[in-house]
């Protein structure tokens, strides 16, 4: 009886892990394939008898990616006999007439700026599209980021800005990069022929230089115990590894090298660290070089300040994303209040009145500690608001709105 009891309640088991098993294949299946099980359509087909924009019209008016851009009821009866019940099977499978399923999106998008506007046909960016049956089938569905670059490269035609499309910038950062070793192997993947790495590092040389600069390689002080004469015993079997001393720059190079340094900062930070080295000599007592009169030519050029909401802020704005330690080298090392804040300071709490810092949506979507800390960093600078104003005015209310409840 023992020995019955046990075989009926493994086969129960087995039978209930089958009937488990197979129903969530079945589920897998449907979420992968999505809308094929839904209805029975053919792009290859419908392309010689009419257009995309008949089929998906929301599409020629919709500003978002959040509107309904499937083919609905009527646009189907364009040709289709919808209201005949003996034809429903033409397209719906029996017994299954479920919406479509459209996925969210993180992207900002305009269809009707894109085609109305600009003139660009829906296979410029859904590829193949017109050769198979289902879209998940095309050889390209969705556009990938190297077709949007095409003409979102700042070069062209668009700014290729992240927040132009994507809807948070926090964390944007490809899944390739997320390894443990990329840091390693991503040498790999910028030798490959089709190597898109511009698309979000435009400024490669600045990019690449922040750990590819000989300044990072070189681990010794540069003091006289760091150097050894050429011909003259070592002592370091095995101790510290040392420096060759050689002469690079003539006797009175101390007093001549700023003529170089105007048309040679590269060279020189092959070797020298401007924060470090230079920062040595070039110090000022008042807290700011500029107060001593030491302005690098580029300061001086037309243009390198431009004043005013929207105006972009000139080439110092443009040096200060590429390397903002540059700029702390020089300015205010003694700890007085930041040279920015003369200009980027938020006193009044009202948005689009002050310089732009700040990416659009910047952190929107991160509760920050600026909700809880009065000593957070944003209030160096929005210096009107705290953690207990009221959520919807002032700088609060550049993310939560108008809503005070």
């Amino acid at each position: 009886m023992k020995l019955a009891y046990l075989y009926f309640t493994t086969l129960t088991a087995a039978i209930a892990f089958l009937l488990l098993s197979a129903f969530n294949m079945n589920e897998k299946i449907i979420k992968e394939e999505g809308n094929n099980l839904v209805i029975k359509f053919s792009h290859s087909v419908h392309k010689d008898l009419t257009d995309c924009k008949t089929c998906h019209s929301a599409i020629t008016a919709s500003t978002s990616l959040k509107d309904r851009l499937f083919p609905n009821h009527d646009n189907c009866g364009e040709c289709h006999a919808v209201d005949d019940e003996s034809e429903c099977k033409t397209c719906h499978y029996e017994d299954k007439y479920e919406p479509l399923i459209q996925t969210e999106s993180n992207l900002h998008f305009n269809h009707k700026f894109h085609i109305e506007d600009k003139g660009l046909e829906c296979e410029s960016c859904h590829k193949g599209i017109s050769e198979v049956d289902y879209s998940m089938s095309a050889v390209q569905p969705k556009p990938i980021m190297e077709d949007c670059y095409g003409c979102h490269n700042n070069i062209t035609v668009a700014s290729n800005a992240c927040e132009g499309c994507h809807i948070s910038n926090a964390n944007l950062i490809p899944q390739t990069h997320k390894s443990v070793s990329f840091m390693q192997t991503h040498k790999f993947d910028a030798r490959t022929f089709d190597a898109n790495c511009v698309m979000c590092h435009n400024n490669v040389s600045n990019s690449c230089e922040e750990c590819h600069e000989a300044t990072n390689v070189i681990t010794e002080m540069n003091t006289p115990d760091d150097f050894y004469q050429p011909y003259v015993p070592r002592q370091f079997s095995d101790g510290p590894k040392k420096q060759q001393i050689a002469r690079v720059h003539e006797f009175n190079y101390r007093f001549t090298h700023g003529i170089d340094s105007k048309g040679k900062t590269s060279e020189c930070q092959s070797c020298h660290e401007v924060e470090t080295f230079c920062g040595s000599c070039h110090q000022s007592e008042g807290g700011d070089f500029a107060l001593g009169g030491i302005i690098p030519a580029s300061h001086l050029k037309s243009g390198f300040f431009t004043i005013g909401v929207g105006s972009g802020g000139g080439e110092h704005a443009i040096l200060a994303k590429r390397d903002i330690e540059r700029c702390v080298s020089c300015h205010d090392v003694q700890g007085a209040d930041p040279t920015c804040i003369t200009c980027h300071l938020d006193s009044d709490g009202i948005k689009g009145t002050n310089p732009k810092t700040h990416a659009s949506n910047f952190m929107r979507d991160n509760f920050g500690d600026w909700h809880s800390s009065q000593g957070s960093i944003c209030y160096n600078c929005h210096t009107s608001q705290s953690p207990l104003s009221l959520r919807g005015l002032g700088f609060c209310g550049y993310c939560h709105g108008a809503d005070i409840n």
